[in-house]
């Protein structure tokens, strides 16, 4: 893999938000940034997995209704 060099504009208010947080952490622009897209994109792949799970189960049965058909009911 290749790193890449990425520009973005920021307004002025979350830029000085950025630089307190770089001087907090001891760190610096890119690796503040670089974690926090990392941590966007992770997020974004729960809800898409918490999406499909949900699609999977809008066609589940009730405890009930699984106890009489597997016979577990008399």
């Amino acid at each position: 893999m290749t790193d890449c060099m990425l520009a973005i504009r920021l307004e002025k208010a979350l830029e000085q938000q950025l630089d307190l947080l770089v001087k907090i952490k001891g760190s610096n622009r890119s690796t503040v940034v670089r974690e926090a897209i990392i941590r966007y994109l992770e997020d974004n792949e729960d809800l898409e997995l918490a999406q499909h799970a949900l699609t999977e189960m809008s066609g589940s049965k009730s405890l009930n209704d699984l106890r009489k058909d597997l016979g577990l009911d008399n």
